[in-house]
């Protein structure tokens, strides 16, 4: 068991083909997962911002949270990082850009190339941000229509709606802004965190749908627990106090909602039960509610057990037989993959709606999933903003995970259940989750 432990390194030193090795009999498992990607680096922007010095405990250290750190650093911001202890220390310059102008990278991040690209307004001087192929694919002319009618001059250089984003800044000018919430919750995210600094006060209206509200709500919540309040008129106006920085101090990141429904989907698969230490059942995090739809499908759930009001647990008897959901995960659209996985193992054909925007994540998440679920054996029905995934006789293959973490996360969770199953490029994991393998075996009692 040690041999085979040793052969799941962390996520650069995997090798390009993963086999999976499934797990027979129950789990029974209390883990804490890694710090949430999206509070860490709604923390750091707010550090930025803070007026002094911010120390955040428990920050995730991954490819997304690197690519923030090394944008603000290259913005002129003091970042240390102890990626061992979660440790993240910001000197905050109350509202200020130190940097005249500036070139970014930030990979494949979608919330730093979004938040850095309302971040940035607030200085002066040009600034370029750019990023992989598939960012350079990846939607963002919302949050630039938004901001160019306050008199922003920012622009997709290759007028596509896409990246590199040119940001000509002279301070961030107030007003209303008008933001369509259609695509991504990350626009709207992005100008509510800048805007108590703009040179009048902001308010941030969403037109048209709404995507991924729960994610707003988390980018408030952060913001408040900065000593920032934002009035609200409804559920689609919002109007940040304005001139009040951000307070220094600490501030602890808690675990990713997210990256525990990876190991809640596993107790669903496989029987017995996992528990989540280090999250809340009350968490801002949208992703937390994945445990409730568990439950529709004949899991016990049980939550808030555990000091602090943490522990977030999910159990099944092996005898007890998982059902297949109908859901709509408009509010919690990165657990889809999970759930497609557990919706191979569920008795009968799974339905989810309102994911259509999961067509501009990593990658074309739907047609993805799609693509390597009929692969496994399953019957996949496609539709514009939907899925429905009918379990069929499992087949052995080798899956593609189109340099996506999350499609290698959960894919690998139907590795644990049934053999043949294989996959690429599983390095990818290191966008959020860099010891995820590791931890995967954990399952196994090692």
């Amino acid at each position: 068991m040690r041999a085979h432990q040793a052969a799941h390194p962390t996520a650069h030193e995997l090798p390009a083909e993963l086999p999976i090795r499934p797990l027979e009999g129950p789990v029974n498992l209390d883990i804490a997962v890694p710090g949430s990607k999206s509070i860490t680096n709604r923390a750091m922007i707010c550090g930025a911002l803070a007026n002094g010095p911010v120390t955040l405990h428990g920050a995730l250290a991954a490819d997304d949270t690197h690519f923030m750190t090394e944008g603000l650093r290259k913005l002129g911001f003091n970042v240390q990082v102890d990626a061992a202890t979660g440790r993240v220390r910001i000197e905050g310059q109350g509202g200020k850009i130190p940097a005249a102008g500036a070139e970014l990278f930030v990979g494949n991040a979608g919330t730093a190339m979004r938040f850095l690209s309302a971040f940035v307004c607030l200085g002066h001087g040009r600034f370029r941000l750019d990023g992989t192929a598939r960012m350079r694919e990846r939607p963002i002319q919302d949050l630039l229509d938004g901001l160019q009618g306050i008199g922003v001059r920012a622009r997709c250089e290759a007028n596509n709606g896409c990246p590199p984003v040119i940001v000509e800044a002279d301070g961030l000018p107030g007003g209303v802004v008008q933001v369509d919430g259609g695509r991504s919750s990350q626009y709207i995210s992005a100008l509510l965190m800048v805007a108590p600094y703009a040179k009048t006060s902001m308010t941030i209206e969403v037109t048209g749908e709404f995507v991924s509200r729960p994610y707003v709500e988390l980018t408030l919540r952060t913001m408040t627990d900065f000593g920032l309040l934002t009035a609200t008129d409804g559920e689609r106006r919002y109007a940040p106090t304005h001139g009040i920085a951000y307070r220094p101090g600490v501030y602890a990141v808690e675990g990713d909602a997210t990256a525990a429904s990876y190991f809640l989907a596993a107790a669903a698969i496989l029987g017995g039960r996992v528990c989540v230490t280090n999250l809340r059942a009350d968490s801002p995090q949208g992703d937390v509610h994945f445990a409730e739809i568990l439950g529709r499908m004949g899991c016990h759930v049980r939550t808030g057990f555990l000091a602090g009001g943490r522990g977030i647990e999910v159990s099944r008897d092996p005898k007890t037989k998982l059902q297949a959901v109908s859901v709509d995960l408009n509010d919690m659209p990165d657990v889809a993959q999970t759930l497609a996985a557990v919706a191979l193992f569920a008795d009968g054909a799974s339905h989810f709606i309102n994911i259509g925007n999961l067509r501009i994540k990593e990658t074309d998440r739907l047609k993805a999933l799609a693509q390597e679920l009929t692969r496994l054996g399953a019957k996949v029905d496609e539709g514009t903003d939907e899925l429905e995934i009918t379990p069929g006789p499992p087949k052995d293959a080798a899956v593609e995970t189109y340099d996506d973490h999350r499609m290698a996360m959960a894919l690998a969770l139907v590795g644990l259940g049934r053999p043949g199953v294989t996959i690429k490029n599983p390095a990818c994991v290191a966008k959020t989750y860099p010891g995820y393998f590791q931890d995967l075996e954990k399952l196994r009692g090692v």
